[in-house]
């Protein structure tokens, strides 16, 4: 059974479409297929918000992350500044504000990376 420590948190807050596909979708897609972490949330926080609201090409990456299993957030308070909440439940992103869900998450051991 994973301990608290096999969990990682990949928290997503560039604007730059390149940083999600080549640094974050990527490595948050495969450290679930190749059993790097048991549980993967990717978290949409800040300017990227908008970013995946309006990038189809980053909607269907999501898709493959969600279907290998990645557990999708973004960040409410960031979203609703950008106008773009309703867009991110529409593509399957569960939109609440995390501030919260991050720092319990911190306080049960998740690693995090941020790109």
């Amino acid at each position: 059974m994973p301990d608290r420590l096999d969990k990682l948190a990949v928290i997503w807050s560039s604007a730059d479409a390149e940083v999600a596909r080549s640094a974050a979708f990527m490595y948050a897609r495969n450290s679930l297929v190749r059993g790097w972490w048991h549980q993967v949330r990717l978290i949409v926080w800040g300017p990227s918000a908008k970013t995946l609201a309006f990038d189809a090409d980053l909607q269907l990456e999501l898709t493959a992350l969600a279907d290998a299993g990645v557990e999708l957030y973004a960040c409410k308070a960031c979203a609703e500044s950008h106008g773009v909440g309703e867009r991110l439940e529409r593509i399957g992103v569960q939109v609440m504000y995390m501030g919260q869900p991050l720092t319990d998450m911190l306080k049960q051991g998740w690693r995090v990376i941020t790109f």
